[in-house]
């Protein structure tokens, strides 16, 4: 089967799970996102083994045809600290960071594109599964500032850490940086405790939950010093940004 026929075989079995009789696209680029979006939807349950082995072996081809960056071909801007511009599902490191909501279920909204949906939607849909039966033992929402681990499954990282960063609904208070600066106190020794080598943090509350980017970065920054002169910790870390912006102003506070 090659990844046209996996492709289709995923959409006709996510649209007959579902109950939609919809025609398939014939061009590649919507057939993808027609199946991204349905990923997106599905609520959290078991699925056929002939599902997930289809699954596993398109999202490892399709990852790999993107191009995986291994954390050991970076070059450290400071030692054991990175600064990666690119995708971070396709950074092959012990963990990555990913800023998720308190429901820890990943975005439902089809082919949104904050950083919780493209993480969900590559890892597969046995990430939702395992972060359901994490919430349902846990018994509550996720506090921001917790921090969760999980399996990563298709990407090429081995874990994911996830984490409920703040959402600044106006002006920035000072609440909210305290907040930002608990998600990588609770991300940081999580790994360490793991006895993770590395770890990659997106950054966290930007974007969708309008956490300034400068300061955001500061915080990160800061923060990520502290714990490692306090701790003497070896973890390596990759800031990783996606936005030129981003890029920019880690790039001059990390001078």
């Amino acid at each position: 089967m090659n990844q046209e026929q996996r492709r289709k075989s995923l959409i006709e079995a996510l649209l007959l799970e579902q109950n939609q009789k919809i025609n398939i696209p014939k061009d590649k680029s919507s057939q993808e996102l027609l199946l991204r979006g349905l990923m997106n939807i599905r609520m959290p349950r078991k699925v056929s083994d002939i599902f997930l082995d289809t699954q596993n072996t398109y999202l490892k081809v399709y990852l790999k045809e993107k191009g995986i960056t291994d954390i050991n071909d970076l070059q450290p801007i400071k030692e054991d600290l990175f600064l990666w511009k690119g995708d971070i599902t396709t950074l092959r490191c012990d963990a990555i960071v990913n800023a998720a909501n308190s429901q820890l279920l990943g975005c439902f909204i089809p082919n949104h594109r904050c950083i919780d949906n493209a993480i969900h939607t590559y890892a597969g849909i046995e990430l939702r599964e395992e972060c359901a039966l994490l919430m349902k033992k846990l018994g509550r929402e996720a506090k921001t500032g917790e921090a969760f681990l999980t399996k990563a499954y298709n990407l090429p990282s081995s874990y994911i850490i996830h984490t409920v960063g703040p959402i600044v609904y106006s002006n920035l208070t000072e609440e909210n940086k305290k907040d930002l600066k608990e998600c990588y106190l609770s991300c940081l020794p999580l790994a360490d405790d793991q006895n993770l080598e590395s770890i990659a943090f997106c950054c966290i509350s930007t974007g969708e939950f309008h956490f300034p980017n400068d300061a955001a970065a500061k915080i990160a920054i800061e923060t990520v010093f502290e714990y490692k002169q306090k701790t003497k910790s070896k973890l390596k870390v990759v800031f990783n940004v996606f936005k030129e912006i981003d890029y920019d102003i880690y790039k001059r506070l990390l001078k």
